[in-house]
């Protein structure tokens, strides 16, 4: 089996160097369409695997599959009064020495013929389209790949129809540990009111019941006490009379929390695996981008126990950050299974897309180096020049990123740490799927 993982290491990096071209063609684009010059597109970062030039840009694989970038003339506007085509003086100090000194060596890039051909002159509006391209192509890929599966192979959907009917009632706890149903436990209400499999629930309480989702709510909303519940049992309706009980459950909207005293009947759905149609695939959307928005807030607090995984010999959570290299030992877990092929494919698309939305979303956190501390730029310089308009001012300058060089540096030997510790992590203690 020891094949299948590196295959299915393999495989997932060969996806993740397509999404990161993928990315990098979003930036490209609109680059090249602005009349930016683009000197190089590179796939990966380190020493140069493979390039070839094509007009001006430099086309190219890496050795490190670590991400990837374009290279665009002029970044960085000189200081206020300065001859571009002028070198200056650098001043003293670390920072402004640091600045300056990014500064000129952008400017030397700027070639005879190239004056509007340079980054910083361009409209505030079409810088932000060309650092918004990267993450909207890795959000437009994710929405593709969760469309093939939801579209293409269908999704596990519940029936509002009995799968099973639980024996006895028992705590979260006990079910976690596997605890078997003794004559100590009371019979779930479900047993009691003979409710028995593929009965279909059609209503509950004199309310319809037209999915499972309706029937989980109208149970757990009811609490305890007595209810009548509507079923159609081979194609006859009947009513039968169940007493709930109050229990603490897993919440619905996040599993790792608990509903005090919810009402528990007893029973599990019959699961079937449906098509979906468009609009499926953007309530997914909506939903992930959502929770992946509010893991990123929680970033840093998962990064503790990640140290303690790694250092510590702690449990590592399965909803704990990981690395390329963590993703891509997914990738060999899913390849290694015991699961249909159907099965795998499937697990191998959602893997990719749930990156894809992962890294798109992360690029859009306001700081540099990232897209998103660019975009802000661009919108910053916007709103001065909007406002300039308004109050019938002259125009602002370009906004200048420079000044923001030393954060930029900070943050850049931030994210190394933060990637080092993830890889360091996946490869000591990595997350392994149930099963």
């Amino acid at each position: 089996m020891s094949w299948l993982v590196v295959a299915g290491f393999l495989i997932f990096f060969l996806g993740m160097a397509l999404s990161i071209a993928l990315h990098e063609l979003g930036h490209l684009v609109p680059a090249k369409f602005f009349g930016v010059k683009v000197t190089q597109y590179m796939v990966g970062f380190g020493p140069t695997m493979w390039s070839r030039r094509r007009g001006d840009t430099e086309y190219g694989l890496k050795w490190i599959p670590l991400g990837g970038y374009i290279r665009m003339i002029g970044p960085l506007p000189p200081r206020p009064n300065d001859d571009p085509n002028k070198l200056r003086n650098m001043s003293t100090g670390p920072w402004q020495g640091l600045i300056e000194s990014a500064r000129q060596a952008s400017l030397e890039e700027v070639r005879p013929g190239d004056a509007d051909r340079v980054l910083y002159r361009k409209p505030w509006w079409q810088k932000v389209i060309i650092f918004s391209g990267g993450p909207a192509m890795n959000f437009v890929l994710a929405f593709a790949l969760f469309a093939v599966v939801v579209m293409g192979f269908g999704v596990e959907v519940a029936k509002p129809v009995v799968g099973a009917v639980s024996k006895c009632v028992m705590t979260v706890a006990e079910q976690e540990k596997g605890q078997k149903c003794t004559p100590a436990h009371r019979a779930t209400p479900a047993a009691l009111a003979g409710l028995k499999a593929n009965d279909k629930i059609v209503s509950f309480g004199g309310r319809p019941v037209t999915s499972w989702d309706d029937a989980s709510k109208l149970i757990r909303g009811h609490g305890a006490g007595p209810v009548a519940i509507g079923i159609v049992r081979d194609g006859k309706p009947m009513t039968l009379n169940a007493t709930l009980v109050a229990q603490d459950r897993p919440s619905l909207d996040d599993p790792a929390k608990l509903d005090k005293n919810t009402g528990f009947l007893g029973v599990s759905p019959v699961i079937v695996v449906e098509k979906q149609g468009p609009g499926y695939v953007v309530g997914l959307m909506w939903d992930l981008t959502k929770r992946t928005a509010q893991a990123l807030t929680r970033f840093p607090e998962k990064l503790v126990g990640v140290w303690q995984a790694a250092f510590g010999g702690a449990e590592r959570d399965l909803d704990s950050p990981q690395s390329v290299v963590g993703a891509g030992r997914i990738g060999g877990q899913i390849a290694a299974a015991a699961i249909p092929l159907e099965n795998k494919i499937v697990g191998f698309i959602q893997l990719l897309a749930g990156v894809n939305l992962a890294i798109g979303m992360f690029n859009l956190i306001p700081l540099m180096p990232l897209d998103g501390g660019q975009i802000a730029g661009g919108l910053w310089e916007g709103v001065k020049r909007g406002y300039a308009r308004v109050r019938r001012r002259p125009l602002p300058g370009h906004v200048d990123i420079a000044k923001a060089l030393p954060l930029t540096y900070a943050m850049a030997i931030v994210l190394l740490v933060m990637g080092s510790l993830l890889i360091y992590a996946d490869i000591v203690n990595p997350i392994r799927l149930p099963g």
